[in-house]
């Protein structure tokens, strides 16, 4: 973990999440469990090199190997068949967890066009955010000469919080930007 971030979570987001909930033990206060980030590439059927591209790029955003998914079962009308690759996911845990959403909040976030804020609509009802991106060249470890096809995400942080509230104050005091 990032002493910037570790300073914040620790004084910070513990402080106001007990004053703002009422929790009576430390443990109860809610924390960030793990980000899964998934690439689905359904084009990949076709043309083999944009998986590896796109493995690549996943490695690089994330500082870690992606796991390459592949289909469950065969659908015709979509020409996949079972045990295919269909797309990339990485899950961090830990310290690379929150370098990486401290880096996502603070420097990529801000160079999406037109950023007005993230919706607060995206919460599953169980105090997990998910959220999509279009392209992956809002992130400063992707080179933009090198990109042969924009590619979008999907990237889940998922907590210990009950709620959506609790969950919204834990991410908004980490430093996620949501809409006013």
């Amino acid at each position: 973990m990032t002493a910037r971030l570790k300073e914040t979570y620790n004084d910070v987001v513990f402080k106001s999440m007990i004053e703002k909930f009422g929790y009576k033990n430390v443990m109860e206060v809610p924390k960030l469990e793990k980000i899964t980030i998934n690439m689905g590439l359904g084009e990949a059927k076709e043309n083999a090199k944009l998986m590896e591209t796109a493995v690549e790029e996943l490695g690089l955003i994330s500082g870690q190997k992606p796991v390459v998914t592949k289909s469950k079962k065969s659908i015709a009308n979509f020409k996949v068949r079972q045990g295919m690759p269909v797309g990339a996911k990485v899950t961090l845990r830990g310290d690379s967890m929150y370098e990486f959403a401290d880096k996502f909040f603070n420097v990529s976030l801000p160079r999406v066009r037109d950023f007005k804020g993230m919706s607060k609509n995206s919460f599953d009802g169980r105090g997990n955010y998910s959220l999509g991106i279009k392209e992956q060249l809002i992130f400063p470890e992707i080179n933009y000469d090198k990109v042969d096809k924009i590619k979008g995400m999907n990237i889940v942080f998922t907590t210990t919080a009950k709620t959506d509230e609790e969950a919204a104050a834990l991410l908004e005091a980490l430093g996620l930007p949501f809409e006013k």
